[in-house]
């Protein structure tokens, strides 16, 4: 752990990024109040909303019906995660023009690292990228900048201001400005976290300040706890590299897609997605999960395991029979949402051969793996789905899965489009 003394980390935090990326991506809705919603229905919630929107009190997961109630004029775009991730890739390419891109924390949000002059200069940077963005990439992208000794500070300092903020949080000025917000500005403090804070009789900033690193340690019950208190005070924290856990995809469906018939062709579409990320990435998975979701609010979960396997045919067969068991169960209700997880992790060097496998079975096994790969290469050879196994329905929006979280940013593979048969 090492304590800067300058500037090192430039933190980047576009605003409002889906609706801004629809008014750059459709003028006739700049200068509008702004809601994107998932599907195009008067029964969803708005998943994001632009500042013009934002005045008149519109927050993510407000109803569709009650935005309309509150803002007349209000635009209510369907998410297009393919164009923001395009989007994203030029913004990319933008920021590497000023300086190199140390870390993707998200699709709107990057940090960069100075080095060397750059620590003197950050001010300039972070006024270059601006006029960058602006004249490369249109007006409606705009972004918070922060800048600090670490990348926890730095995104911190980008929140404080925005839209369109600038805010540089020096060693030398430590604490200063933190004790301003709330701790929940802080990042990593949950809503659990805070209401442990407040047991232990913690409910400002400067009173985190002030715990010693063993009794941050002893509120958090983990070392994350020393993490949060040296952080906070500019160090710089190194944090081991995560482990692959899952690969998932889950969709509302749309009012059209809600019988269980169409449902299932849905979820099959997101499981050649999920193995299809699962394949890129050098993996393998032996147990599936499938979550089923009821308009009237029930949630049915089943799993099921199986020898380590990446072929779309294993994962196919064994999403619809868990399918089929959850339909059976739900007992003809209204669906509303689908979703599948591949789990059980493994790269191929770290599996051995079941040495009670019938030789036909791994053989079969084997034949699955060559048919898929051939499917992958035709498919990233024609940049569409052009080949799956079973029917092909085109869902709505004309791709399945790809949906930008934080934390990932899907590929553009991710967004292959599905056609139907002609």
């Amino acid at each position: 752990m090492r304590l800067p003394t300058e500037i090192e980390s430039l933190y980047i935090d576009f605003d409002a990024f889906f609706a801004n990326a629809e008014k750059h991506l459709r003028p006739e809705l700049r200068g509008r109040p702004v809601g994107v919603v998932p599907l195009a229905s008067d029964h969803t919630s708005l998943i994001a909303r632009c500042y013009l929107a934002k005045a008149f009190g519109l927050k993510r997961g407000t109803s569709v019906q009650e935005a309309r109630a509150l803002c007349a004029e209000i635009a209510l775009p369907v998410a297009r995660h393919d164009e923001y991730v395009k989007l994203h890739h030029k913004i990319l390419e933008e920021l590497d023009r000023h300086v190199p891109v140390r870390k993707v924390w998200s699709v709107d949000e990057m940090e960069c690292a100075l080095i060397g002059s750059e620590r003197g200069r950050g001010e300039e940077i972070a006024a270059n990228i601006r006029q960058g963005l602006k004249e490369n990439i249109g007006p409606c992208l705009t972004a918070s900048i922060g800048l600090a000794p670490n990348q926890f500070l730095a995104k911190v300092a980008a929140e404080m201001n925005k839209p369109e903020g600038f805010v540089m949080l020096r060693p030398e000025d430590l604490p200063g400005r933190l004790f301003e917000l709330e701790l929940q500005d802080l990042p990593g403090i949950s809503s659990g976290m805070y209401a442990r804070l407040g047991r232990a009789g913690v409910y400002t900033v400067e009173q985190l300040w002030n715990l010693s690193p063993k009794q941050a340690r002893a509120i958090w019950n983990s070392v994350e706890g020393e993490r949060m208190w040296a952080q906070l005070r500019g160090y710089a924290v190194g944090r081991p590299e995560t482990v692959r856990r899952m690969f998932g995809h889950g969709r509302i469906l749309s009012s059209d897609w809600r019988q269980p018939e169409n449902a299932r062709d849905c979820l099959r579409l997101l499981t050649a997605k999920a193995a299809r990320r699962l394949r890129r990435e050098g993996y393998l998975a032996s147990a599936l999960h499938v979550s089923i979701g009821t308009q009237d609010g029930m949630r049915w979960g089943g799993d099921t395991t199986f020898f380590p396997a990446r072929d779309d045919h294993t994962f196919l067969r064994k999403a619809c029979e868990v399918y089929d068991a959850g339909i059976r169960a739900l007992e003809g209700r209204r669906l509303k949402k689908v979703s599948v997880m591949l789990h059980h992790i493994s790269q191929p060097g770290d599996v051995s051969a079941d040495l009670f496998e019938h030789a036909n079975k791994a053989a079969e096994r084997s034949r699955w793996e060559r048919v898929t790969d051939a499917m992958d290469a035709l498919n990233a050879r024609n940049g569409g789905c052009v080949v799956s196994l079973g029917p092909r329905k085109e869902p709505p929006g004309g791709y399945a899965g790809a949906k930008i979280a934080f934390g990932r940013v899907p590929d553009l593979d991710d967004f292959f489009v599905v056609r139907a048969d002609r």
